[in-house]
C-alpha cells in the first residue's frame, strides 16, 4: 500500500479511489467513495487508507485492523463495515480516466 499525497491530490497504488482539494478551497478535500461530503485533509487521508484496505477479501471483524478500521470509519461518520462497502465498490469510469490523466502528465512527476 502506497498513498501519494500532492498540494491536491491523494492517490493509492491499490485502488482507482482518489481524494482530491475540494473546488475553490484550500483545505477542504472530497473522497470519491464519499461523494457529496467534504472532509479535512487528514480525514480524506484515513478514507484513502480505508480504500486501500477495502480491496482485501479477507478483512471482517476479525482481521487485526479491524480496530482501526472502526476508528477511521467513525471518523468518516461510517461503521467499519459501511467504509468497506463502500470503499469496495468500483470508481466510476470518469475516476479512472482522470487517474490515467494523472499518470501521464509529465508535469505531475509521474
Amino acid at each position: 500500500m502506497t498513498l501519494t499525497s500532492t498540494a491536491t491530490t491523494i492517490t493509492s497504488d491499490q485502488t482507482a479511489h482518489t481524494a482530491r482539494l475540494a473546488p475553490r478551497s484550500q483545505h477542504l478535500w472530497e473522497v470519491s467513495w464519499l461523494p457529496g461530503q467534504v472532509l479535512d485533509r487528514n480525514s480524506a487521508m484515513n478514507a484513502m487508507i480505508v480504500a486501500d484496505l477495502a480491496r482485501d477479501a479477507d478483512l471482517n471483524e476479525q482481521h487485526h485492523l479491524w480496530p482501526f478500521i472502526q476508528a477511521w470509519a467513525a471518523g468518516l461518520g461510517l461503521t467499519g463495515s459501511e467504509a468497506i462497502s463502500r470503499a469496495s465498490q468500483p470508481a466510476s469510469p470518469r475516476q479512472q480516466h482522470d487517474r490515467e490523466g494523472e499518470r501521464s502528465d509529465p508535469e505531475a512527476g509521474h
